[in-house]
């Protein structure tokens, strides 16, 4: 049969890894000329109701007509994706383009046909809704705006995929057939029911890595010692209560078991499910190993195994083969050159890592890319807690290696609603995707703090991360704004990650001190100020207090109003032991317990055993977690919205009737307070965060004309600097006006200039060596007439060159202010990014700005201009007039607005902005406009491509 050639070539870029409802992944791509054979056993799989529904009459084999339609596509107007697993079809989707009176299209309609066919076997598994998703972007690509879809009434679970995915849509009922009709673009609806099955399926994707009912073990060696066996061991150790199995292909027939776990050669011979591998063999034999796993039907891998992509080009290569290999099968996999994972959970209670000792339950998850850090986290939290179980142990832990396929963003997905975790501490060397991981940051942190230490310096040589401009502050300042509690080391990850996990969030930054050292109290005071607390005049109750008194003294100070927190500052008595350790740790918990909203932390120095006593002083029942909120048995059901966590932190100050709590000790002062202000924050911004602020909208913005601007301009080219009237014309559309600035090439064209503008005015060089340069005597201000005019025009040429060199424009001049400048960014890995700060060398040398996510919101404006270190020059500082910060967030407002409704504008920069006491003028501006960058959170979801 003569057909006709395709009229696009294959796009390869729709192709995409996808996680299903039940955690499991399938792959989706185009379906080509090529997949003849896999559709007709494909269609022979489905049952007879099925494709009954799929075509509303009985259809029990495809034609070799029906094999050629629904294999060849143009790619344009008719599209057909496949989902698959193990290579072979578990379900379809195609649209057809309707053309006029439903007829089909060669032409721009924008209306399509879709119809889906999933076997029954993989029905429920929610691949018809990640089709969906795919199929519709693969249409707005292709312009189709639109799509039908006619359903048998009795066919209620595609009727639910269409009516779930929230799009808004109309339903009609015609010939016994129910028609659905429904816009394709995305709405706030619509992406809200991604997000929601993106944390559902990513959640159950890495639970099924940390709660498996059984583990294989391959690369076990048949003598003691070695990577394979040492796991072995310590899963045995620990007392993993799934089934274990030791896989080594060199076991001979009568090797039945080792260390009392059953041997098999392969994990083909293992004769039941086998939910984890957990990988330990050289790099070679691993694509054998995942080849066997996936026939079995392992549902994940953890790949213990290096000389992936941390050992060059020709490992990134293995390293992405390996992540192919297993996506194919369904499996996710933790690592390569991983440290394993850990989870504490009585009923779990797994250790497939090299971590010796399995730590104690408690309820921190643990997250680190690198094995070193993450055991120098474990050992150090098994030093601070004391030896106790309870809040202060891991609920779950883990290594990622180089991070190819489970990273940080899928572990927080799993944590926002796991009830064993209450605080989430991770080591981050990179982010992979920072869009996704500040969206993620944020909604976790509502519920439960998140500590994070990043790497500053290149991501590690195994790790495939997006490009960013942004410099590393920067993306420090979105963290934060996100929610994320940003510190500087590990020791800072563990003080602070304790201080969340044990203590109750404070309701504000006033903090009261007590100690038996007058000494040890005014360092802690000091360091209080320091960090931007509020700390009351230390109370000294003596070397010669005891341990009533300190609880009588603790008492007292908590049960003052005028306090959020306390920090008890002690030093032991000389002669004093043991004893008096445990008497002074249970006054403390005593007294603290009575006034459980209210965080108590202990400074102690290094002699003495009080940070033990107060750790052992914690009850032995049922253990609390921070505020008295008790772990639930189960997560709830997640339901069809976003999950809410089942155990989220009190609200600061919550009086929750602990039974029990730990007090955290710290050998310095100075790191008790840091954790302290780091919690004072937190508190702060979640308290901001559940009233989040408004997107004010803006009645005299032309958004229509401010498109139709941008398209004619950028049809000039893929990327242009605007000129200075463009500019000023496309600001002024959102309401952005910028002082007039007239050309002066020389000194009677500057003085023609000033009598148009009218005097006085300032001549400035706007070249790029002296923009925006007072300092250097490029800006000439208050020229009231035009003989100082001309003067002043020699003096600059004299000194610092030809007209043509120094580029100078004549402006009017504008009222006496505070200078500041605002800018935005479109950043590739990050988004939109505005940024506030005041003019000059100074703030620039201390990098002295303010970042924030677009949109913006007005809450988001108003601590823009206080945040940064030298905002008190706009409110008054030292007798001088407080400046128009009002006008000056409006302005931040409609820049924000202006990149978020148009993301071909990819940077702006006003500057100088003058705020003065009344109003504000910007004096400069320049813009970018270019395509725009591919926004991957508002396309279908996918798994990042390896």
């Amino acid at each position: 049969m003569q057909t006709s050639p395709d009229r696009h070539a294959y796009p390869a870029h729709w192709e995409a890894d996808v996680v299903l409802r039940d955690g499991g992944t399938a792959r989706i791509r185009p379906i080509t000329v090529d997949d003849a054979d896999r559709l007709v056993s494909f269609y022979e799989q489905v049952s007879d109701e099925s494709k009954y529904y799929r075509f509303f009459a009985p259809y029990p084999r495809l034609s070799a007509k029906d094999v050629h339609r629904f294999t060849h596509h143009d790619f344009v107007d008719r599209v057909g994706l496949a989902a698959t697993v193990g290579g072979e079809f578990i379900a379809t989707v195609r649209y057809d383009r309707i053309g006029a009176g439903g007829l089909p299209a060669t032409g721009p309609s924008d209306e399509a046909e879709v119809a889906f066919l999933v076997q029954d076997a993989h029905q429920g598994r929610g691949v018809a809704s990640a089709l969906l998703e795919h199929i519709a972007a693969v249409a707005r690509e292709r312009g189709i705006r639109r799509f039908t879809a006619e359903v048998l009434p009795a066919n209620s679970k595609m009727i639910k995929v269409f009516t779930d995915a929230g799009y808004t849509q109309k339903r009609s009922f015609e010939d016994g057939v129910v028609r659905l009709e429904f816009d394709i673009e995305p709405t706030d609806r619509s992406l809200a029911v991604q997000r929601a099955r993106e944390q559902r399926a990513e959640a159950r994707s890495v639970r099924r890595l940390l709660a498996p009912g059984s583990v294989a073990v391959v690369g076990v060696g048949r003598t003691p010692g070695g990577v394979g066996r040492s796991i072995l061991g310590n899963l045995r150790d620990a007392g993993f209560t799934g089934r274990l199995h030791a896989v080594n292909s060199a076991f001979g027939d009568e090797q039945k078991e080792i260390d009392g776990v059953p041997a098999h050669r392969s994990v083909r011979e293992i004769d039941a499910p086998v939910d984890l591998a957990v990988v330990a063999v050289p790099a070679e034999r691993v694509p054998q190993v995942v080849t066997e796993c996936g026939e079995h039907g392992v549902q994940g891998l953890v790949v213990i195994s290096a000389g992936y992509a941390e050992s060059g080009p020709d490992g990134r290569e293995r390293q992405r083969a390996l992540v192919r290999h297993a996506r194919a099968y369904g499996m996710r996999i933790i690592g390569p050159n991983a440290f394993g994972v850990i989870n504490t959970s009585p009923g779990v209670r797994l250790n497939a890592s090299l971590a010796p000792e399995m730590p104690r339950p408690g309820r921190i998850g643990l997250f680190a890319q690198s094995g070193a850090i993450g055991t120098a986290l474990l050992s150090r939290l098994e030093r601070r807690g004391g030896g106790v179980t309870g809040v202060t142990g891991v609920s779950t832990f883990v290594s990622s290696g180089n991070r190819a396929d489970v990273s940080g963003n899928d572990v927080l997905q799993y944590w926002y609603d796991d009830p064993d975790t209450d605080v989430v501490l991770l080591y981050l060397e990179s982010i992979g995707n920072p869009r996704k991981f500040t969206r993620l940051a944020r909604r976790t942190a509502a519920a439960k703090p998140l500590v994070v230490v990043q790497g500053v310096g290149s991501a590690p040589q195994g790790h495939t991360v997006r490009a960013t401009r942004l410099p590393h502050a920067t993306v420090s300042a979105l963290l934060r704004q996100a929610g994320v509690i940003r510190v500087d080391t590990i020791t800072e990850l563990v003080d602070t990650g304790l201080l969340l996990a044990r203590q109750p969030l404070p309701a504000g930054p006033r903090v009261a001190i007590l100690g038996n050292s007058e000494s040890l109290g005014v360092l802690t005071y000091d360091r209080c100020l320091a960090e931007g607390l509020r700390p009351q005049r230390p109370v000294d109750l003596t070397t010669a207090a005891s341990a009533e008194d300190f609880g009588r003294a603790l008492a007292r100070v908590l049960a003052d109003e005028t306090c959020d927190a306390v920090v008890v500052t002690a030093i032991p008595a000389v002669g004093e032991g043991a004893v008096e350790d445990a008497a002074l740790a249970e006054a403390l918990r005593s007294a603290a317990e009575a006034v459980p909203g209210k965080p108590v932390l202990v400074v102690h120095v290094e002699l003495g055993g009080l940070a033990q006593a107060l750790s052992a002083a914690a009850s032995t029942g049922p253990q609390a977690a921070p505020g008295g909120r008790r772990a639930p048995a189960a997560a709830p059901d997640a339901g069809t919205g976003p999950a809410a966590p089942s155990s989220p932190a009190p609200a600061a100050g919550e009086d929750t009737g602990a039974p029990s709590r730990l007090i955290p000790a710290y050998p310095a002062a100075e790191r008790a307070v840091r954790a302290l202000a780091e919690a004072v924050r937190h508190a702060q911004w979640r308290r901001e965060a559940a009233e989040p602020g408004k997107v004010p909208e803006h009645d005299d913005i032309d958004e229509k004309g401010a498109a139709r601007l941008i398209g004619r301009l950028l049809a000039r080219g893929q990327g242009l600097t605007l000129g200075a009237e463009e500019t000023c014309e496309l600001l002024g559309m959102y309401g952005v006006h910028v002082h007039r600035a007239l050309p002066a090439p020389d000194a009677e064209a500057a003085a023609e200039a000033a009598r148009a503008l009218g005097y006085p005015v300032a001549l400035k060089a706007t070249a790029p060596h002296l923009r925006h340069r007072a300092d250097l005597g490029g800006v000439r201000l208050d020229l009231a007439g035009e003989e100082q005019l001309r003067r002043v025009y020699a003096e600059l040429t004299e000194l610092f060159g030809r007209p043509e060199e120094l580029r100078p424009v004549v402006q009017p001049m504008a009222p006496r202010g505070v200078d500041t400048v605002v800018r935005a960014v479109i950043d590739p890995a990050a988004g939109a990014v505005l940024s506030f700060g005041l003019a000059g060398a100074a703030s620039q040398l201390l990098d002295d700005t303010a970042h924030r996510l677009v949109p913006v919101t007005d809450r988001d404006a108003t601590s823009m201009i206080r945040s940064i270190r030298t905002a008190p020059l706009l409110f008054g500082w030292r007798g001088s007039a407080p400046v128009d910060t009002p006008a000056l967030e409006e302005l931040l407002l409609r820049v924000s607005r202006l990149v978020d409704d148009h993301p071909e504008v990819v940077a702006v920069t006003l500057e100088p902005v003058v705020v003065a006491p009344h109003g504000l003028s910007v004096l400069g501006a320049s813009m970018r406009l270019a395509p725009p960058p591919a926004r991957g959170d508002l396309g279908p979801r996918t798994l990042p491509a390896y």
